[in-house]
C-alpha cells in the first residue's frame, strides 16, 4: 500500500493529499529511509513523520483499504512520540 494512503486510512494525517505534501518536503522516512508519497509499506515497517515540532514513529500492524474512524488506531502501534523543542533547548 501507498504510504500516503496509509497515512489517510490510519488517520495519522486526515487527507491523502496532506500526507502527499508531508512526504514532498522530505518529512516522512520508513526504516530510517526518507520517502516520497508513491513509496509502499508492509507490515512491520517503522514510520516515522515530522508534524512541526514533534516527531511521532509508529509501527505498521496491519494494512486496510479502508477503515471506520474509531477503528483507524489499531492499524499501528505507536512507538514513540518526541519534541524537537526538547532537544534544540539543550543544545
Amino acid at each position: 500500500m501507498r504510504i500516503d494512503k496509509y497515512l489517510k486510512v490510519s488517520r495519522l494525517i486526515k487527507r491523502r493529499t496532506m500526507a502527499k505534501e508531508v512526504a514532498e518536503q522530505g518529512r516522512i522516512t520508513v526504516n530510517g529511509q526518507t520517502v516520497k508519497a508513491g513509496a509502499n509499506v508492509k507490515v512491520g515497517d517503522e514510520i516515522s513523520i515530522r508534524f512541526g515540532q514533534k516527531i511521532v514513529t509508529v509501527t505498521v500492524d496491519r494494512l486496510e483499504e479502508s477503515t471506520r474512524k474509531d477503528e483507524a488506531a489499531t492499524l499501528y502501534t505507536l512507538v514513540k512520540e518526541e519534541s524537537l523543542r526538547d532537544e534544540q533547548s539543550e543544545i
